[in-house]
């Protein structure tokens, strides 16, 4: 593969950039902007029933924060006319047709002067609703690449998924596809289009009964997990991500398609400046339950790898392999590619760190006990918050058995109560039911990661990164090889303080 310079590549081009408000998606809109103003346009696509409501939530969500602050020191007083001139923000929906636009003219004017899509939006709930993660991680998808083929300039469609599509598969992942009615397990009879209708039984059946918004939102997460895993995913989030990768494999047609996969994404490494996180992500539950003094256990495999890659890394590998495969002519494994990428072969990119610079729980355990030991937590109440080595259960077997003993423990307590504060007791009796349940669906949602046995190839990564050593073109500036990172100064100095910074409350 060839690569020219991703700066020129960039400039003068319409980018479409759905999912805006995410995590992922704000970096991308920052990094473009700070490195090459010259951008012609970039459409941001975020849920909203109006343009005033998508205004209101772009000015809060996005170039509100704080991740924007260089991109506003470079600007001062004519920010606002360089953000006029360069976004255009649409309000819409992807899990609808045509995105979701209302506005005709708007749309024919994006399809007209649309160069490339970066579609970032998602659900990353592992506990989502299962019609819900169906319609933008599936549908969202297929809406995405069918928005992509009424524009007649398009170069280059990446479509931004999750390298634990793969499940819970052991060994050496490959960027391998999936292709309509693939599954786990070997079971038969995965169909989409029946998945839908599935859904739309379900809830129909939901609401003869008059069930609550509560009862119905219960009933499709847990439907979501039984469709999962009846065909050998762990959770509806990466299923659905799974079947949104083979309804873009089937339906490309000549769509230059891409795929980035991901790992466990992380704060910053480095730009716009190192540490900036936003939300809880999957590896930040334990930061914040640790230094909060409220994690007593951890339930995993200190041996086990943890494939952490920070945002910037990932953010630039798909700016990268946006411009490689944008070109008109390009070559891809040796395979002879036609014009204006009429092939039929989806390129994938997996971009994680555990193949080429490996991380351990048991190298977070270490990183949190001594960030924590010497810069506590300071509580509502104004003290340090102490911690100390936590309990490691190496099965489930184990955690059930702790979980049992602690349970046994509150009942003896309960005895010893005098019979006055029954009514009381029996309130945190309950209460303590519903925590337990809690916590055994977050364990049965996370088990799969926490006892994970895969390392994900990145063989056409690294052809990306080679193409760019090789051509010399802005390898500092568009960086995205894990071997960079030292763990543990990035954890350190980088990750927890930025995880304290921005998530903590």
């Amino acid at each position: 593969m060839e690569l020219e310079s991703i700066l020129k590549f960039v400039e003068n081009r319409t980018i479409l950039v759905t999912g805006a408000t995410g995590f992922l998606a704000k970096i991308f809109v920052e990094k473009i902007l700070r490195v090459q103003p010259n951008v012609k346009k970039l459409y941001l696509l975020l849920r909203a029933p109006d343009t005033k409501s998508a205004a209101q939530r772009f000015q809060n969500e996005v170039i509100g924060k704080d991740l924007f602050r260089l991109v506003k020191e470079k600007w001062g007083s004519n920010l606002n006319s360089f953000v006029s001139e360069k976004l255009t923000v649409v309000p819409g929906d992807i899990s609808q047709g045509d995105l979701g636009l209302k506005d005709f003219t708007l749309r024919e004017e994006m399809w007209n002067q649309i160069d490339c899509i970066v579609n970032l939006a998602a659900t990353t709930n592992f506990d989502e609703r299962y019609d819900v993660a169906l319609g933008i991680n599936t549908m969202g998808a297929k809406h995405v690449l069918s928005f992509a083929k009424q524009c007649p300039k398009l170069k280059v469609l990446v479509h931004v998924s999750t390298a634990y599509v793969c499940g819970e598969k052991g060994g050496l992942i490959l960027e391998s596809p999936y292709h309509m009615g693939d599954t786990l397990n070997g079971a038969t009879g995965l169909d989409i289009d029946g998945e839908m209708r599935l859904v739309d039984e379900k809830l129909k059946q939901l609401r003869a009964f008059d069930s609550s918004d509560a009862a119905i939102t219960m009933a499709m997460k847990d439907f979501g997990h039984i469709r999962a895993k009846t065909y050998g995913w762990p959770n509806t989030y990466v299923f659905t991500k799974a079947m949104g990768e083979m309804l873009i494999g089937h339906l490309k047609d000549n769509v230059n398609v891409v795929v980035v996969r991901p790992t466990i994404v992380t704060s910053t490494y480095k730009e716009p400046f190192p540490g900036w996180v936003e939300g809880v992500r999957t590896i930040d539950s334990l930061a914040v339950g640790y230094g909060k003094g409220k994690l007593p256990c951890f339930l995993g495999d200190l041996k086990a790898v943890v494939d952490a890659i920070p945002a910037d890394l990932v953010v630039n590998a798909i700016i990268v392999a946006m411009a490689a495969h944008g070109k008109q002519y390009y070559n891809y494994n040796n395979i002879d590619v036609v014009k204006n990428g009429e092939n039929n072969k989806i390129s994938i990119y997996q971009v994680g760190s555990s193949v080429r610079n490996p991380l351990r729980y048991g190298d977070l355990q270490d990183y949190g006990f001594r960030y924590f030991t010497k810069k506590p937590w300071i509580d509502k109440d104004g003290k340090p918050v102490k911690v100390g080595k936590v309990t490691v259960l190496s099965s489930m077997a184990s955690f059930r058995r702790y979980m049992a003993f602690r349970y046994l423990l509150f009942l003896k307590g309960l005895e010893l109560v005098n019979t006055a504060f029954c009514q009381y007791f029996q309130g945190l009796y309950v209460d303590l039911n519903r925590k337990i349940n809690f916590v055994m669906r977050l364990v049965d949602l996370y088990r799969p990661y926490l006892f994970f046995k895969g390392v994900f190839d990145d063989m056409n990564t690294e052809k990306l990164r080679m193409a760019m050593r090789e051509s010399g073109m802005e390898t500092e500036m568009f960086y995205f090889d894990p071997k960079c990172i030292e763990w543990e100064d990035y954890f350190l100095n980088v990750h927890i303080p930025g995880v304290v910074k921005y998530v903590f409350k």
